[in-house]
């Protein structure tokens, strides 16, 4: 909640915090994990195509490094990702994230000014409380990509009790 909050406090449009950071809770807690399992960064994204430039995600960092040191931020502005990833221009954050190769990491969390959580998980949650990864149907179009992207990250060996399936969600 405390990293959310830094987060929120930004000011960014249309944000969330994504991918590992909520995958990660949810594994370790189906899996009886104690202590969390470190996470590599932790993906902030936003959709603010008014100010799509990489400077912008930059200077976030930043601000979120000088409040919360030694955290691994990574800010990414939905509103040019999809040059990155060859696809036609995201409408939104959850558009973005939709987008995504593995279907337990499509979902994000936002906290709102009132204290309430905002859950984006546009491909759905049955995947990630299943502890199954699913390539999602922009992995289609790449599958070695999400293939290789998998086997990299090993999710394996700290959540043991985890499933691959080989076929993408519709």
């Amino acid at each position: 909640m405390d990293l959310l909050d830094v987060v929120r406090r930004q000011g960014l449009r249309d944000w969330a915090v994504g991918a590992g950071f909520v995958r990660a809770a949810v594994w370790d807690a189906l899996s009886g994990v104690r202590e969390p399992t470190p996470l590599a960064d932790i993906d902030v994204i936003y959709f603010d195509p008014a100010n799509a430039g990489p400077g912008r995600d930059r200077a976030v960092e930043r601000a979120l490094a000088r409040a919360r040191p030694g955290v691994p931020w990574s800010v990414k502005n939905q509103a040019r990702m999809h040059r990155h990833n060859r696809d036609r221009p995201y409408a939104c954050t959850a558009d973005a994230l939709a987008r995504w190769l593995e279907t337990p990491t499509c979902v994000a969390v936002r906290l709102e000014a009132d204290g309430r959580l905002t859950l984006l998980a546009p491909l759905g949650l049955a995947d990630l409380f299943a502890m199954r990864v699913r390539p999602t149907p922009a992995a289609r179009r790449n599958m070695p990509v999400f293939r290789n992207r998998a086997a990299a990250k090993a999710w394996h060996r700290a959540w043991p009790r985890l499933r691959r399936h080989p076929a993408p969600v519709n």
